[in-house]
This record gives C-alpha cells, structure tokens and sequence, in this order.
C-alpha cells in the first residue's frame, strides 16, 4: 500500500490483490474480501444503532423499525419452515441482510462481492452443511447413506450428484444474476459513452463532446431493476430456497 501526499491532502493507492503474512504463512487480500467486510461492518453498524437504548414503553421510531424487521424475518423462516426451525430465523435473517447488501452496494460505485462466485459458493457450502446435518439428524448416518441407493441401488451415482448439484445451482443462479446485470449495466454506461461523444461531437469542441453527457440520469431508471429489483428478489430467492431446503431435508 502506497501513501501519495498531495497538498494538504492524502490520498491511499492500494494494489490488489496483496498478501499479508500470518502465522508464518500468508494471506491473500481481494476487492472481493475487502468490500464483503465493509458490508458486514455496515451491518454491524445498523444494528446496534437499531437496538440502542431499547425500552418497553414509549418506542423510538428506531425500535418500532427494529422490532418490524424482526418480526418480517420470524414470517419469512416460520412460514416457510414451521414452527419448530425456530432457531433458523438468526441465520437466515443474517443471510438475507448479507446478500442484500452486497448486492446494493454496487449503488455506491465498488464491485459487489456477490458479483464474485467464490462469494456465493462459501454460502452455498455452509447452507449445504446444514441440509447435510437436518438429514443425519433426521435419519441417522445410515439412513442418510442409505437414501443415496434409493429407489434403487444403480442410481447412487446419480444422487450423489444430484446431492451436489444443490449448493452448485444455488450459488450460481445468484452469481449468474448480479454478474449479469454487472456487464450490462456496463455495456450500457460504454454505449451511452459512445453515443454522447457521436451526436454531441457534431457540434462541440472534443474536449466537451468527450464528456459523456448521456450517462448521467439515463442509467439510474436502468438502475431501478438491475441493482434494486434484481439485487432484492435475488437475495429473497436464495433466502427461500435455503429454508426449502434445510426443512424438507429435516422431514426425511
């Protein structure tokens, strides 16, 4: 990481990714790791300022916001997996806030991390742990073996697949979704470039026509679905299956 100091001002130039040494052996630090933790931090940072200062009586606006999250995430996880995943709604709750806010904050002009498949594949993994331990819990070791060989013992191979291919699915239709509205919205900031240096070239100096008038205004309603729309029903997708999965894998 470089300082360049520039008048009374300091400017960070950091080159990614770099290594930091730990525990004798190294560490790579991504874009990808980076603005995840800033996400997390921002998370971190809502809920304490929601749950401050709570009272039973005489709520602030701020607690009556709160306890209206809290109550939507108890309706999402108990209406999609009954009463008894009770203990689900912290981790589910947490998921939909993490994917949400990786998805949005591509708003504030960084890379989203969920635009990074390896993102989506460590939530993956961790949801497909949990479905692992529901159908152990479930049946037992063996009964969880044994429904590989089910309805007959040829299509073991197949299931195993078919087993594997959940976590897979699941962490590349998200991926596939953001990575997608990525490039467009990218091909669309490059083409509206292109045409504003075109139509207002014919009459301005190059030094003004080059400014790419046209992409100010018309790709924020473009925004309204590739980042908020898209970014919103993604995260719920994931969420939905997620409980889906643990809850049918719990009944066996």
């Amino acid at each position: 990481m470089d300082i360049n100091i520039v008048g009374p001002k300091v400017f960070w130039t950091i080159d990614l990714p770099f290594e930091v040494p730990i525990l004798g052996g190294k560490i790579e630090i991504n874009e990808t790791m980076i603005i995840s933790w800033v996400v997390m931090l921002i998370i971190t940072g809502l809920c304490i300022f929601l749950t401050h200062n709570l009272k039973v009586e005489k709520i602030s606006k701020r607690q009556a916001v709160a306890e209206w999250l809290v109550e939507l995430a108890d309706k999402f996880t108990l209406g999609n997996m009954g009463e008894k995943f009770g203990n689900f709604i912290p981790f589910i709750a947490a998921l939909f806030s993490l994917s949400i806010f990786s998805n949005l904050i591509s708003l504030l002009g960084v890379r989203s991390p969920t635009a990074d498949l390896n993102t989506e594949a460590a939530w993956a993994i961790v949801v497909f742990i949990m479905i692992t331990h529901q159908k152990i819990k479930a049946g037992g070791i063996g009964g969880y073996l044994k429904g590989y060989t089910q309805p007959i013992v040829f299509l073991t191979p197949f299931n195993i697949l078919s087993e594997f291919a959940t976590p897979i699915g699941m962490a590349c239709r998200h991926f596939g979704n953001i990575l997608s509205g990525l490039v467009i919205n990218s091909l669309i900031y490059a083409a509206l470039a292109a045409a504003s240096a075109a139509l207002f070239g014919l009459f301005l100096p190059e030094a003004i026509s080059s400014i790419p008038f046209l992409d100010v205004g018309i790709p924020a309603f473009l925004s309204v679905y590739f980042d908020w729309f898209s970014g919103v029903m993604q995260a719920f997708i994931f969420c939905m299956l997620t409980t889906k999965y643990i809850s049918s894998a719990a009944e066996g």
